[in-house]
């Protein structure tokens, strides 16, 4: 891959890193490397690519991509993979790699580029398929088509966790915080990999079992969150979604949880927050969170515009096309979530 000019920026690669780990469960190999450092070095490899080639996170992390070739790698391939990473342009090519072994196989390799929601450059996405022998009774157009639907999701989702931290980086006031509150967002994508690699799926990644994906993440929240004395309750109706309103919806109930959990309670050892959803008529989806807690302050705007999780939450709800109801009380807070389906 081709040497950028322009170094790293260092205040976002601690976040990076932990953003990168949502990424982890997917099926097939993937790799990111940074066009803004010296001779694009990888930054991140997942789990699938280290057992597709051997090669451990440490010995590939730092180096450029070209260390997996060798001698009966077509030059041609390799030069137009060049011409097409210094075009910024999408390309995919079938390319023999060698494993650390020395072992070769020939791999469906789509390169890519990551630009952030301010159109800068800040990544190329690799997603390598090894063409094994079964895979030659599967159409390959349908094998390409697989690999387009992952690259589509995960570039949108590395976008999306770029505007977070620069979101952060403008509103935190510490590192630590910082890390935190990204880690959770970071959850919700890592729990819906997981669901998308779930071998029953049968290569569909058009859509979710929605229902299933939000208990999941509750579970996650809280071993990540949890206190002994605050119970979460789910009671969700499940149907399959679009997969990207899937992410939509999962990050703002994971902002809605994570207030409560962290505001809810205050002075108090125990207490219940509750996530229900529901399919109603007219093709909407209607999400409850609820709690029994301290109530919020009469007059309180919610979601705040002056905080980064508020800013995130108005956000994801525009992208839904979706109402936000809120009902404050003496014992506790009710958050009403309207969804269109139609409109998704």
């Amino acid at each position: 891959m081709s040497t950028g000019s322009a170094p790293a920026q260092k205040e976002n690669r601690l976040s990076d890193r932990e953003a990168y780990a949502a990424f982890d469960a997917a099926r097939v190999s993937m790799v990111l490397s940074d066009p803004n450092a010296d001779d694009n070095p990888i930054v991140y490899v997942n789990r699938a690519f280290t057992e597709t080639t051997g090669y451990s996170a440490r010995a590939a992390v730092g180096r450029n991509c070209r260390f997996l070739q060798g001698e009966d790698t077509d030059p041609e391939e390799v030069q137009r993979i060049r011409e097409a990473i210094a075009a910024r342009h999408d390309i995919t090519v079938d390319l023999v790699n060698y494993k650390s072994t020395g072992e070769k196989f020939v791999n469906r390799l789509m390169v890519s580029p990551v630009f952030d929601r301010e159109g800068e450059l800040i990544y190329f996405l690799g997603i390598q398929r090894v063409l094994a022998p079964e895979d030659r009774l599967i159409s390959p157009n349908a094998v390409l088509h697989e690999m387009r639907e992952i690259q589509h999701r995960v570039k949108n989702h590395l976008a999306m966790i770029a505007s977070l931290i620069r979101m952060h980086g403008r509103g935190a006031s510490g590192a630590e915080h910082h890390f935190n509150q990204l880690s959770r967002r970071v959850e919700s994508l890592q729990v819906l990999y997981e669901e998308l690699a779930n071998p029953a799926r049968r290569r569909n990644m058009d859509t979710v079992e929605l229902g299933a994906y939000l208990s999941r993440l509750v579970s996650a929240m809280q071993n990540f969150d949890g206190r002994p004395g605050i119970r979460l309750n789910v009671s969700v109706d499940d149907f399959e979604a679009p997969t990207d309103t899937a992410v939509n919806i999962g990050l703002v109930v994971s902002e809605i949880l994570t207030n409560a959990l962290k505001h809810a309670f205050l002075g108090r050892e125990t207490g219940l927050v509750e996530l229900r959803m529901a399919r109603l008529q007219g093709q909407v989806l209607r999400i409850i969170v609820s709690d029994d807690g301290v109530g919020m302050d009469d007059g309180a705007e919610w979601p705040s515009k002056e905080s980064v999780g508020g800013r995130v939450i108005r956000s994801l709800i525009l992208q839904l096309d979706g109402k936000v109801a809120v009902m404050r009380g003496a014992n506790g807070t009710v958050v009403t979530l309207d969804v269109p389906l139609a409109s998704q």
